[in-house]
């Protein structure tokens, strides 16, 4: 009897430490969402929420995102998605743009405890850019932050080495492990994604990263999913979603675990 009683102790403990360690890996999307367009040309949120959708995340970090502008039909799509997709909705402007705003959007799964709206630097002329930062509590009580971002798209990178600096600066204060996502809009290597891997840890395999942009013939990586600090997380599946009419990006998914 004696031992049927460790055994069902030792069977408790397995499966309570089991349970911890599922409460701890969390799923992370990174979708440039084409302000609500299609590859078509026409405006289809079922389509981008399909695909939110079957990749089932905890979080996503959306880019180019409408808030009631006259061309996503006075939309608000952050909120949108997050009723097509029973996630929490939350919209971040970077600028006022076609009689609404335009920045960052982010779904989660979780409730939020704090969040806050960070501009990037960016020169005179130049389209406005934010990251979009939440502070949540996963299943197993442990508080994370995510972060969704989208750097400037010009073929000089001059903001975008800005950006990422002003990023690596703000955040490098965060008193919680951190997840950083969004379309960066340079490729492995190039200076503002080297700045970056400075303090956060990239998700992408160097030897072999996946491309995500276009989606109808992916022939370079501009998405990514990063973290910080480097001991804190570990990559457990990476992956792109290839949909080429939902937008002219693919969504980038990546399976981490928070390590104790």
């Amino acid at each position: 009897m004696k031992i049927f009683t460790i055994l069902f102790v030792v069977i408790c403990h397995l499966s309570a430490a089991a349970q911890e360690s599922q409460g701890r890996i969390v799923k992370v999307l990174s979708f440039n969402i084409l302000h609500g367009a299609t590859t078509k040309g026409d405006f289809d949120l079922d389509a981008i929420a399909k695909v939110i959708i079957n990749a089932d995340p905890d979080f996503v970090a959306l880019q180019e995102v409408d808030f009631k502008t006259k061309r996503a039909k006075r939309y608000d799509l952050v909120t949108e998605l997050g009723w097509r997709t029973k996630m929490a909705p939350l919209f971040a402007r970077a600028m006022k743009y076609d009689g609404g705003e335009y920045g960052e959007g982010v779904l989660s799964r979780y409730s939020f405890l704090k969040t806050r709206n960070v501009p990037l630097p960016f020169s005179p002329g130049n389209e406005p850019r934010a990251a979009l930062e939440i502070t949540t509590l996963l299943p197993s009580g442990d508080t994370i932050a995510f972060i969704g971002t989208h750097l400037d798209h010009l073929n000089k990178d001059t903001d975008r080495i800005k950006q990422a600096n002003e990023i690596n600066r703000v955040f490098s204060s965060n008193a919680y492990p951190t997840i950083l996502a969004g379309d960066l809009n340079d490729e492995p290597g190039s200076a503002p994604i080297s700045i970056l891997e400075q303090m956060w840890k990239p998700s992408y395999n160097k030897e072999n990263p996946q491309f995500t942009f276009p989606s109808d013939n992916p022939i370079k990586k501009i998405d990514y999913v990063m973290y910080y600090p480097k001991n804190r997380w570990r990559v457990l599946k990476t992956e792109v979603v290839v949909d080429p009419i939902a937008s002219d990006h693919c969504a980038y998914l990546v399976t981490l675990e928070l390590l104790r």
